[in-house]
């Protein structure tokens, strides 16, 4: 019995063990999910990330097979070939074959390219280019993922931030609610009043069910981008207090030209273009090729069936004298397409400029915008306050109360918006500079 449940507790280890993501869920779900926990997350498990790396790996062994064109090409054949009639020739009365009917032949043959004007050159070197192109592919889809992460982090902490802020009117409401009731009751307020408040927690909840219905989709975005199990529990660890972002556009703009990957992968594909013209140039230039072969067959006077080793070795020039128009159409193409590269490097170098000062721009109206929502605030605060004194000492409506606690909601839930903003602005900076928000 004992070694049943020894073997049983082994199985259940091994399975979970062989599950993955299950245990990656049950990892991550005893402590709170910090921001760097969760962009590393993403890097490693997100099938995305993935796939730019296999696009990679495919792109680095392109390079490996555009180099075999200078290695030898070695191959082994054998044959066995059948002929009839075979020459002959008759002498005093016996025939004497100068070929066997039964042919035998095997053979090792080595085949190498011995001068091409640089064709093989120019292919590794567009090779080598796709392959940096592949990496810098990589590099953004990593940063747009790690920005979606944190858009969808961020997300998450503002719409808890946001739903208790509208539970706190809603209990502010409720309370006011019970209060009216009890006035209605006592004949001290009219039906209107009490269907005034009625009205406006009827709003406040709908509002937190907005909310809360915002929250759960972003919760399952977050978990999808970190490969999290749909059903671990989600619990964060983060503010929006972050370290002043630089908003030096100069400075960000010359940073963009020389780290963004747009504007690197530009360039890169303009190489490209040039080493394709390059190519088309020495395509259909002349190459040498070199053979030799070492084998076995027979075949040979004055034994026709016995098996003799032999060797061959020659030296072979190809020269291409018609291609039907296809070096001048591929020159063409190649030409065009290196203009069309430098258009688009152009374009690149501008975009990333105008984004970096964009982003600026919104980073510097974010920052305004939470010192004025602070000040709002705190007014509202204020306000709220008063209104509840004056009201419990009959000096306000009904509504005067309700209006300022609406207030003090929307104050606050302004602030936090700001806050938000300028949270997502500030990447959003570090983005258009070049930054790969690896954390």
């Amino acid at each position: 019995m004992k070694k049943r449940n020894t073997i049983a507790a082994l199985l259940m280890i091994a399975v979970s063990f062989s599950a993955g993501e299950p245990l990656l869920a049950a990892e991550t779900s005893g402590a709170p999910l910090t921001l760097d926990e969760a962009l590393r997350m993403t890097r490693e498990h997100n099938p995305k990330a993935r796939q730019a790396l296999e696009e990679l790996n495919a792109a680095d062994a392109k390079v490996t097979e555009s180099r075999s064109a200078w290695f030898p090409q070695i191959s082994g054949k054998a044959g066995y070939t059948y002929l009839d009639p075979v020459s002959e020739m008759t002498f005093g009365g016996l025939a004497m074959k100068f070929m066997p009917n039964n042919n035998y032949n095997a053979r090792f043959t080595a085949e190498m390219m011995l001068y091409d004007f640089g064709r093989t050159a120019s292919t590794v070197d567009l090779a080598k280019a796709a392959r940096n192109s592949a990496r810098l592919r990589q590099d953004m889809t990593l940063r747009d993922l790690s920005l979606a992460t944190v858009q969808a982090f961020y997300s998450v902490l503002f719409l808890q931030e946001a739903v208790r802020v509208q539970q706190k009117e809603v209990a502010a409401l409720q309370t006011n609610l019970d209060h009216m009731q009890k006035r209605y009751d006592q004949g001290a307020a009219t039906r209107f009043d009490l269907l005034t408040t009625q009205v406006r927690l009827a709003g406040a909840a709908n509002r937190e069910i907005d909310y809360q219905n915002q929250l759960r989709n972003q919760e399952i975005t977050l978990r999808r981008l970190c490969g999290l199990d749909e059903k671990a529990p989600l619990s964060l660890k983060g503010s929006f207090d972050i370290t002043a972002a630089d908003m030096d556009a100069d400075k960000l703009a010359a940073s963009a030209l020389d780290h963004r990957p747009e504007v690197m992968l530009a360039r890169e594909n303009f190489k490209a273009a040039s080493y394709k013209k390059n190519l088309a140039t020495r395509e259909f230039l002349p190459k040498i090729v070199g053979s030799a072969s070492w084998g076995s067959t027979n075949g040979y006077v004055p034994d026709l069936d016995k098996m003799r080793t032999n060797v061959a070795v020659g030296v072979e020039l190809q020269v291409p004298i018609f291609d039907g128009f296809r070096k001048s159409a591929a020159l063409r193409e190649a030409t065009a397409m290196k203009r069309s590269a430098e258009q688009q490097q152009l374009d690149a170098e501008q975009v990333s400029q105008a984004e970096v000062r964009q982003s600026v721009n919104d980073l510097k109206s974010s920052a305004e915008k939470i010192q004025t929502t602070r000040l709002q605030v705190s007014q509202a605060d204020l306000a709220a306050k008063h209104a509840r004194i004056r009201y419990d000492n009959g000096l306000a409506t009904t509504l005067d109360l309700l209006d300022a606690e609406a207030a003090l909601a929307e104050a606050e839930l302004a602030n936090l918006q700001a806050r938000y903003e300028y949270v997502m602005n500030a990447y959003s900076v570090r983005r258009a500079a070049g930054d790969l928000i690896e954390r």
